[in-house]
Parts: C-alpha cells; sequence; structure tokens
C-alpha cells in the first residue's frame, strides 16, 4: 500500500468533516466559530475573549489546588521547548504557560486559552527531548483546536462534575497527588482535561501534535514512541497487579498499534535526514538528572493528605485530614478522633463471579441498602448504600481488585450524619491500585544517569537498585526496554539513587 492509500481516507475524512461543519454552522450562525487549528466550522457558544479568561481563572484554581515543582531551571527548559512548539502552532500569538505539576502520576493535561501542564511522574519515564516535545505538543494541539471548548458546549461537562462528586475537594484538601489527579484539582475544566476529550479529539490533537513537531526541528514519530511509553506502563500495571488501565487522558484513547495514529501521523510527513537538528539530547538530560521518581518528600508532611499504602495487597486511598490510621497485616481501620466516625477495609478472596451488588446480597447477607449505587472508580468495579444495623448506621461497599474484594464498613456518626456519610463515601472512592510510578522504597529516590558497559544487564542494576518492587522491571519502564531488550554499550540509561 503506498503512502497515497494512507492519506486519501484521511483527507476524505476532514473534507467530510468540514462539510458538516459548515451545514452546521448555517443552521445555527450564532453559535458558530472557526477551529483555529482546522479551519472547520465548530459550534461552540464561547467567544475567544471568554476562553482566555476562563483559562486565566481556571490556571489560578490549579496553582492553589496542586502541588507545583520548585526547580527553576527545569521549568525554564519545559518552557524553552513548548515555547518552540507553540511559535509553529495555528495560536503563536497567544499567551502559552507550561507549569510542572509535582505528582508522581505520569499524566499532562491543558486548560483553555493557553495553560499547559504535565506531571513530573510523566518527565521520568520520557527518554528523549522529542518525546517531551511530543507530550507538549498534544497539549498545544487541544488548545489551538479548542477541544475544550467545544466539549463546554455540547455538555459534555456536566457528565464529569458527576463522576467526580462535590465532597471529594473535602478529602483532597492539601498537596499531595492521588490516582489519576482527577480528584485532587479544584478546577472542573482541568478535571475535564485529565480524563480526556474522546477519540476523535485526541487523534486530531495527536496530529496537531505531530505537525507541530515537524515544523519545529522534531521527528513526529516521537508521538508513536511516547504512546509505547504509556501502552508499557498499562501492561506493567496489568501483569503485576491483575487491574485494568488506570491512566487518563493523555494517549488514553489509542490502543497500542494503533492503525489511525499511525496514518496521522503518516500523513504530517518526515523530517529530512539533513533537517533532523534537534537529536542530541545531552540538554534533556542535564534536566532530568536529579529528577525525583515516585513520592516527593516536598509534598508530604505536614500540609500532606492522609494517603495510606497497603503494599502486601497492593492497594492506596485517601483517608480525610486528621484521621487516625490502625492497621493488621490485612484490615485497616481509620477514625475521626472528633465525632467517632471510622471506616473498616477488610480483604477476602474472591470464590466466584458475581456481581457486586450481589455480594452484598449473598455473601454478607445484606439486602436492605439504602441509597444504593455501582462504583465505577479507577476502571474497577464495586457497589455501595447504607443500612442500619442494630442501630447503627453504615455505609457498606465492596470493590474488586485482581482476584480479591475489599470489603468497607463505615460507622457513621450520628452527630451531622449526612456530613459523616459523605467523608466515609469519598474516602472509599480513592480506592485504587498501587501504580508502577508509586514503587519506589525509602527515602526520596532520584534519577541518575550513566553510559551503559560491556556485560550490562537490567537483573544486574536491579540487585543493586532502591527500587522496592519489581525493581528490573520498573527500571526497564523508564528507560523504555520493557519488556525485553538491552542497551549498547556506550548508551545512555537512567538509574534510581
Amino acid at each position: 500500500m503506498s503512502s497515497k492509500d494512507f492519506i486519501s481516507p484521511l483527507i476524505a475524512i476532514r473534507r467530510s468533516a468540514f462539510l458538516l461543519g459548515f451545514l452546521g454552522c448555517a443552521m445555527l450562525l450564532s453559535a458558530c466559530a472557526v477551529n483555529p487549528a482546522t479551519g472547520q466550522g465548530n459550534l461552540v457558544t464561547m467567544s475567544e475573549k471568554r476562553e482566555l479568561e476562563i483559562g486565566a481563572e481556571e490556571h489560578e484554581k490549579v496553582l492553589q489546588s496542586m502541588a507545583l515543582l520548585s526547580d527553576e531551571e527545569l521549568n525554564a527548559y519545559i518552557n524553552e521547548v513548548g515555547q518552540r512548539l507553540v511559535a509553529v502552532s495555528h495560536r503563536p500569538d497567544l499567551n502559552f504557560t507550561f507549569t510542572v505539576i509535582d505528582s508522581p502520576e505520569i499524566n499532562a493535561f491543558a486548560l483553555p486559552g493557553g495553560y499547559v501542564y504535565i506531571n513530573r511522574g510523566l518527565l521520568a519515564y520520557l527518554n528523549t527531548e522529542a518525546e517531551l516535545a511530543a507530550v507538549l505538543g498534544h497539549e498545544i494541539g487541544h488548545i489551538t483546536a479548542r477541544h475544550a471548548v467545544q466539549q463546554q458546549s455540547r455538555g459534555a461537562f456536566s457528565r464529569v462534575a458527576a463522576g467526580v462528586g462535590g465532597v471529594v475537594a473535602a478529602v483532597a484538601t492539601g498537596s499531595g497527588y492521588i490516582g489519576s489527579q482527577i480528584m485532587d484539582v479544584g478546577s472542573l475544566w482541568a478535571q475535564a482535561g485529565l480524563s480526556g476529550f474522546g477519540r476523535e479529539h485526541e487523534l486530531e490533537a495527536d496530529t496537531l501534535g505531530a505537525e507541530y513537531l515537524l515544523n519545529a526541528g522534531y521527528d513526529p514519530q516521537a508521538v508513536i514512541n511516547v504512546v509505547t511509553v504509556l501502552k508499557n506502563q498499562e501492561d506493567f500495571n496489568t501483569k503485576v497487579a491483575n487491574q485494568q488501565p488506570s491512566y487518563h487522558g493523555l494517549f488514553a484513547t489509542h490502543p497500542r498499534n494503533d492503525t489511525r495514529l499511525q496514518q496521522a501521523i503518516a500523513s504530517v510527513g518526515a523530517l529530512p535526514a539533513n533537517q533532523a537538528t534537534l537529536l542530541d539530547n545531552q540538554k534533556f538530560r542535564d534536566h532530568m538528572e536529579g529528577l525525583v521518581v515516585g513520592e516527593s518528600q516536598a509534598t508530604t508532611g505536614t500540609q500532606a493528605r492522609n494517603r495510606y499504602y497497603q503494599t502486601l495487597l497492593g492497594y492506596t486511598m485517601v483517608f480525610p485530614n486528621g484521621w487516625t490510621v490502625n492497621e493488621t497485616p490485612t484490615t485497616v481501620e481509620a477514625i475521626n478522633p472528633e465525632d467517632a466516625t471510622r471506616l473498616r477495609v477488610e480483604v477476602q478472596r474472591m470464590q466466584e463471579s458475581i456481581e457486586p451488588r450481589l455480594f452484598i446480597r449473598d455473601k454478607l447477607g445484606i439486602s436492605n441498602l439504602q441509597k444504593s449505587e455501582a462504583l465505577q472508580q479507577f476502571r474497577l468495579q464495586g457497589y455501595t448504600g447504607t443500612v442500619n444495623q442494630n442501630g447503627q448506621n453504615q455505609r457498606i461497599a465492596v470493590i474488586y481488585l485482581g482476584p480479591r474484594v475489599f470489603i468497607f464498613t463505615g460507622d457513621i456518626a450520628s452527630v451531622d450524619a449526612e456530613q459523616s456519610d459523605q467523608f466515609i463515601l469519598a474516602s472509599i472512592r480513592t480506592f485504587r491500585a498501587i501504580q508502577a510510578n508509586e514503587r519506589f522504597s525509602g527515602n526520596e529516590s532520584r534519577l541518575h544517569y550513566v553510559q551503559v558497559a560491556e556485560g550490562f544487564t537490567f537483573a544486574e542494576l536491579a540487585r543493586i537498585s532502591p527500587v522496592g518492587n519489581y525493581p528490573e522491571e520498573t527500571l526497564r519502564l523508564i528507560n523504555g526496554y520493557y519488556p525485553t531488550g538491552t542497551p549498547e554499550p556506550g548508551e545512555w540509561i537512567k538509574i534510581v539513587q
């Protein structure tokens, strides 16, 4: 099949989209705006002026609710790479701001009006400046194409709000991180960005980002490399935790070996060999040297949220600030000393495959749940509701993680029972599997670059690594050699110390 065979269907799709957009605008002229990146008509109800105002307002909410990385030189470098892409984008006159979030979560997101965020956790898994540019270019593409504005006009944000729940903000007070970050950030627009914009918008952002990479002097294939990084993370988490993929947003809609994505990148073109000017990654390594991996001490301490890790069973969750936590090898109980609200977590091996709702009814013997609802969080399935047992109002929940059933029993305080129940439910909603990027033990760990010598193996490096769980797999992941492969002598790799 020739390159024309790849490109022609994309051209036809774009022409059809243009005609649909034109017809839609003809019917609703008052709500039509031209997409700055594609030139097509989009049905939106927001002016660019209002878009910029919202971006500035929501950016302040992000700054207030999320910890920022204090490394000025690294922030300046991220901004330098980002601005190089902005200069060749469809909205070069927009004042873009690039911010590094001090979170180990592997993600990035964008706000309308030119605000791009990348997590420290994602930086640790990138291996070239082109891959960094691919991430930033993807988010710039969302902004230039006004994807968040389009979603808002279609009412999609109401679904995000329903999924997050207002009470979670009370549990997520303070700095730190949580799962996909969606419950951390105080901006509904940022929550939408973290959740992703859907298959078509994500593919469009990939294509625009690849175009910006090409025009800035980077290899557009770096987009495929970053997708591979994330898919390797997905495979690893599935293998070691028996869980489904749990990252959100960035490239989340792409299957491995995505044919449509490969065609889209191919349609952008490739750099001639004599124009590949941005191949030296020494500057990239210089700025990533010493980067914290895993949990940062800067986001722990008095301001950190009450996050609990159960490494034996492979799960983590957040309890409200001020609650005391007591644990055994298989159970944990958190108590609010002010009103006696308490939440207990137990675990059982799953003996048979039944719905969580039926597990509560048939295995726990509770058939009269009130305020019951299904739980769907971080790709996990569960069920919850309230019940009165022996005069005590309780919140009951079960969540399935791998081959285990986790059972939550919350004693609701008699004083301000509604708020007590909300805190219990909000805490239950933070339950998830420990992710690969959190599998570092002991004191704060940092990345360092070394050159590979003859006879190097990841197995040998893992024996002396401070990485506590799955050290060989983790070292392979951060170096782009998962699940197999060995670098050549003289190549640079990252170690953890």
